[in-house]
């Protein structure tokens, strides 16, 4: 009786060690409709000369999950999808992207890397309900957004940049989306306006070099760190940005906004600071709303080519790179920023084409020089100041003719 125990305890071993490779080869076996879906890629898309991406796609393989650059599975299926190598010396790929990509229903990562691939983005992506990270950047495709993207409950990041897509931005990426960190439509030929609110808790924000119109949103999320809508052609006041305490970088240049600059923009935290090539006007607001915050290292405003009138604060003095050329401010430059700039705080000051009267000199002081200073075509005749000047402005004149600065210095003529 032992001896038959013992026996039925070996034939069971034997069959258990017998079944295991065939249990480990199921758990290698890839989905056969995920398998189907990456052969419609792959029938979609092909390798641009110089790139071998798709080498490894070799669909008799045995594990295709380990055999195949640019996928990850999981449990049999594919839940990283990322096309090309993204290697600078690879050209990446052509052709267009499959709705068969729809059909990797466990994907939570999509990201095709820079090529040469034009067609519309599938509408078939809004079905994928898992997917966090949608990255198509830097290639040829054309079409309007498909406003499905809006469906997507679990989605982080979004990147349809440097591509020729067209139409308005659905609303319901703005507002649909409540993962939403991260949203980057720049470089393509987006028109339209953006929505009243922005409800979504984005962190950053990037709509430059499209063809926006309107204005700014009246709600933005506090949540938001970083906002470019520059080289677009939106319009109005700058409103919507009080409340942006978390707001490191703003970048509204070349377009056709109006009115004064909010003093809530001019404070430290916001330290990349780009309003450049509008229409502003008012004056530079005289005080930070908290005496204890300075600008320091690495900041940088842009202020120039706008409507900006009256005398200079103080308040932007400890800026780094301060461009404020190219306005219609008047009076003598405040002695805080002659200080940091002969202290080499300040590396860049551009006051040309203005309407100022003097610049404080302390006498024996000689310009660092790392400093870049230009006081050019103002209202005086600088004794420093021209040659940190950028080289657009060689030739020019140094001061202003005196019937101009008559006009804007109440009857002050050039000292």
């Amino acid at each position: 009786m032992a001896n038959s125990h013992a026996l039925f305890l070996l034939l069971l071993l034997l069959l258990v060690d017998a079944c295991r490779p065939s249990h480990q080869q199921d758990q290698n076996k890839i989905s056969s409709n995920d398998l189907a879906a990456l052969a419609a890629v792959k029938d979609s898309l092909t390798d641009i000369p110089g790139s071998n991406f798709f080498s490894t796609w070799d669909f008799t393989s045995p594990d295709p999950c380990s055999a195949f650059s640019g996928i990850t599975c999981s449990l049999n299926r594919v839940t990283i999808l990322t096309l090309g190598t993204g290697v600078s010396s690879s050209r990446g790929l052509a052709g267009f992207l499959s709705p068969s990509v729809s059909n990797l229903t466990e994907l939570t990562q999509l990201v095709l890397y820079p090529g040469l691939v034009t067609g519309p983005i599938p509408p078939q992506l809004g079905l994928l309900s898992n997917l966090r990270v949608l990255s198509l950047t830097n290639n040829r495709l054309k079409g309007p957004i498909p406003s499905s993207l809006s469906s997507l409950p679990n989605l982080h990041t979004l990147d349809l940049s440097y591509n020729q897509l067209t139409g308005t931005v659905p609303p319901g990426l703005f507002t649909g989306l409540s993962q939403l960190k991260v949203m980057i439509l720049a470089s393509n030929q987006l028109s339209g306006e953006l929505p009243r609110i922005v409800s979504a808790e984005i962190l950053h924000l990037d709509l430059k070099d499209n063809s926006l119109t309107g204005t700014l949103p009246l709600r933005l999320p506090s949540t938001i760190r970083y906002l470019s809508a520059s080289k677009n052609m939106m319009w109005g006041p700058l409103d919507g940005l009080q409340s942006l305490s978390e707001l490191g970088f703003l970048d509204l240049s070349m377009n056709q906004f109006s009115g004064p600059i909010p003093s809530s923009l001019l404070r430290p935290p916001l330290s990349s600071l780009f309003l450049q090539r509008n229409n502003l006007s008012g004056g530079v607001p005289s005080s930070l709303p908290s005496s204890s915050l300075m600008y320091g290292e690495g900041s940088i405003v842009d202020l120039s080519h706008n409507l900006l009138t009256g005398e200079l604060s103080p308040v932007l003095a400890a800026v780094e790179t301060l461009f404020l050329n190219n306005n219609r401010l008047t009076g003598r430059v405040p002695e805080e920023y002659v200080k940091n700039v002969y202290g080499g705080s300040t590396k860049t000051l551009y006051l040309q084409h203005n309407y100022i009267t003097g610049f404080p000199l302390e006498a024996g002081l000689g310009l660092p020089d790392t400093v870049s200073l230009c006081l050019t075509y103002n209202c005086m005749v600088p004794s420093v100041g021209f040659k940190g000047c950028p080289a657009a402005s060689d030739g020019e004149q140094l001061s202003r003719p005196e019937s101009q600065c008559v006009v804007f210095n109440h009857g002050r003529s050039i000292p």
